[in-house]
């Protein structure tokens, strides 16, 4: 298959079948699913094996796990799918218009535009925000749902196994050889985090981390921070 969609789970159940649910439907059989689970406690490997998918079990950590569902993939593009996060309605045929086999230089790699679930006005904005910053930068986040060529993911080994920022990290080294190509059209990603912590106490962690990651602090530091 051309497209390999490959989502990291650990402990998902409440939401995961659901957005199997979705996808499975979006994909209707044009694109490959792999679900690569970093040990979960709950029952989210049961609900995902009743899902035209296939599982495969790996070390936790995002970044551990989407390299290895990349491993077993046959697709010419991988898209790194993030379990909370909805592709939009039109994403197959787009991938059939913009990614043809073999995939031309101009579209190496690429994400989309994001679109936070929640409803209060401050999602706008926020979403507003890291539109144009990724636009300007060619950064992305792993809710922009990266995809990149096989053979350049490959060339480049793939995510460094780091416990956060792998996504920022990936995309720098990308954005050295090829320009990305960004989707207009938004993904939806949950905006729970943002509504268990608060709006503006979620904003000032999440520019906290980025400005401690620019002057050079750990990745295994920034994680401690962010899950505390």
């Amino acid at each position: 298959m051309m497209l390999s969609i490959i989502i990291p789970v650990l402990n998902e159940a409440e939401s995961i079948g659901k957005h199997l649910q979705q996808l499975t439907t979006l994909i209707s059989g044009q694109a490959e699913i792999i679900v690569v689970d970093g040990g979960s406690r709950d029952n989210t490997l049961d609900i995902v094996s009743q899902y035209d998918v296939k599982i495969i079990n790996s070390a936790s950590g995002r970044a551990r796990q989407m390299n290895a569902g990349a491993v077993v993939a046959t697709g010419d593009t991988l898209l790194f799918l993030h379990a909370d996060t909805i592709l939009p309605t039109m994403v197959p045929d787009m991938f059939l218009n913009i990614l043809p086999n073999p995939v031309p230089t101009i579209c190496q790699w690429g994400f989309f535009k994001v679109r936070l679930s929640g409803q209060h006005w401050m999602y706008r904005v926020i979403e507003s925000m890291i539109n144009l910053r990724s636009s300007l930068t060619s950064v992305a986040t792993g809710d922009q749902c990266i995809f990149v060529a096989r053979d350049l993911f490959e060339k480049l080994h793939g995510y460094k196994d780091i416990p956060l920022m792998e996504d920022v990290e990936l995309s720098k080294r990308l954005k050295l050889l090829y320009k990305p190509h960004v989707i207009k059209q938004a993904v939806t990603t949950s905006s729970r985090r943002w509504e268990h912590n608060g709006i503006v106490a979620t904003i000032i962690l999440m520019w906290r981390i980025r400005f401690l990651y620019f002057m050079g602090v750990s990745p295994k530091q920034l994680a401690k921070l962010y899950l505390s």
